[in-house]
């Protein structure tokens, strides 16, 4: 059992001994961690694989080798970064020069999601350290393999009032929710979202929240069909469906759906084999209530393909319904699952007026050739990010900021974005002294007809 209050106090204490300020602190500690990376890299396979039976190909290129990429993309850009930006000033400033300096927070929170156990308890932390920040991170109890492993990395990495772990259920993330932090990123549902937001408004915390939804994936008449079958399956089904920006429904246009599911459902058996439930590296749902929840969807609409579960390795096939309505109950909720429900359409526009009056969700993909199709769907509706003629592939640019808006997130991160985000700008004007413009000051003469002038 950690002392939160204590080390929260340690942390701050090293913090404001000044020694996350230097650039070289900075980069030394970002190759530390790569490092620590690169050393662990076997056991990292290993955990994962016990934790959610994600095979080694996938670990390294959902979890690890993001985080080899982020670390090194902020490392050659760092200093860029961190240096003071000049600003115009006004006319009414003559003789001043404004700058934008970009200061740490202080401590910071990371409270982690299972899904991508180490990817998103990492890639947070890379933007608070390289930003000047100490960090806490509380990773998922649902994956405790990654996580004992995460604390021992980091104990035996980082100095403790710097970097370090607290591992643990609820409890613990509600006493570490009741201290004062500088900034909280968290990673996970709308609903614990919310709790998360509200405890840091007791002490007027900022925070991210990249939080989900339902994500459409909208298929036009004009799409390449087969590629899109393709990047669709590869989109949704990859960890299992449990990815944030994973495709949670499909809209297809009637006169390609045949074609469509045809497709995916060829792509399922290429990717995953005619018996998924045997596959070894077909990564497995993470519990029991999760999975309970997710075979109760299975009623909804017509299965196309998929369908079979295996309730002692906690798996379900990669499944395909048909026929499902807006009233069903798999499209009251993100479903987080390898389920994927089918809506025909035959009108976009009716398509965009029906997700104008939803949630605003955190992905969005259209398949689709004509550009003024593409605009209507992309002007028309908000959402966090997304991609035209794919699935996922937005969120590994790191020149492109990840995160919702509305019910699935505030904030931004990856990249410079990170950066950005564990950073406060701090607005300075250095005036001059070599003189002094007297119309700012009373009682002067020609300061009311000149101001006036000037400011209308």
């Amino acid at each position: 059992m950690h002392n939160v209050e204590q080390l929260v106090q340690e942390q701050r204490s090293y913090f404001l001994s000044g020694n996350t300020m230097a650039y070289q602190f900075r980069i030394k500690q970002l190759k530390a961690l790569k490092k620590m990376l690169k050393n662990y890299e076997k056991e990292i396979y290993k955990a994962i694989k016990n934790d959610l039976n994600k095979s080694s190909y996938e670990a390294l290129t959902t979890e690890i080798g993001f985080l080899f990429m982020e670390i090194d993309f902020t490392i050659k850009h760092l200093k860029e970064w961190m240096a003071p930006v000049k600003v115009d000033t006004p006319i009414t400033h003559k003789g001043s020069k404004s700058y934008i300096h970009k200061e740490p927070f202080g401590v910071t929170l990371v409270i982690a999601p299972w899904n991508y156990p180490l990817h998103l308890a990492i890639a947070p932390a890379i933007g608070a350290i390289a930003a000047g920040n100490t960090v806490i991170i509380k990773p998922s109890e649902f994956t405790n393999e990654t996580s004992s492993l995460l604390a021992t990395m980091v104990r035996k990495t980082f100095d403790s009032d710097f970097v370090t772990v607290v591992e643990g259920n609820a409890e613990i993330s509600k006493k570490l929710l009741e201290q004062r932090f500088d900034y909280i990123f968290f990673t996970g549902s709308t609903a614990v979202g919310k709790k998360i937001m509200k405890q840091a408004s007791e002490h007027l915390t900022p925070v991210t929240l990249e939080l989900g939804g339902k994500s459409p994936v909208i298929v036009n008449k004009d799409a390449k069909i087969e590629l899109a079958a393709k990047r669709i399956v590869w989109g949704k089904f990859t960890n299992a469906g449990q990815t944030c920006v994973a495709p949670d429904y499909v809209y297809v246009h009637k006169n390609v759906k045949p074609k469509l599911l045809k497709y995916m459902k060829k792509y399922i058996k290429m990717f995953y084999g005619k018996k998924p439930l045997h596959n070894t590296d077909y990564v497995r749902i993470v519990t029991r209530k999760h999975f309970n929840r997710l075979q109760a969807f299975l009623t909804n609409g017509t299965v196309y393909c998929g369908g079979q579960t295996d309730i002692e390795k906690l798996s379900i096939e990669p499944t395909i319904l048909d026929d499902v309505t807006w009233k069903d109950p798999i499209m009251q909720e993100e479903i987080f699952g390898p389920l994927l429900p089918i809506i025909t359409f035959t009108d976009l526009t009716q398509v965009v007026e029906t997700l104008k009056k939803k949630d605003k969700p955190l992905a969005l993909y259209y398949f689709g050739e004509k550009e003024k199709y593409q605009q209507l769907v992309f002007h028309q509706l908000s959402f966090g990010g997304g991609c035209i003629n794919d699935t996922l592939y937005h969120l590994a640019n790191p020149h492109l900021p990840f995160g919702g808006v509305g019910t699935s997130g505030i904030g931004a991160y990856h990249g410079k974005y990170s950066f950005d985000t564990f950073s406060h700008k701090k607005s300075i004007l250095k005036q001059t002294t070599t003189f002094d413009i007297p119309i700012r000051y009373p009682r002067s003469k020609v300061a009311h007809s000149f101001v006036k002038k000037l400011m209308k």
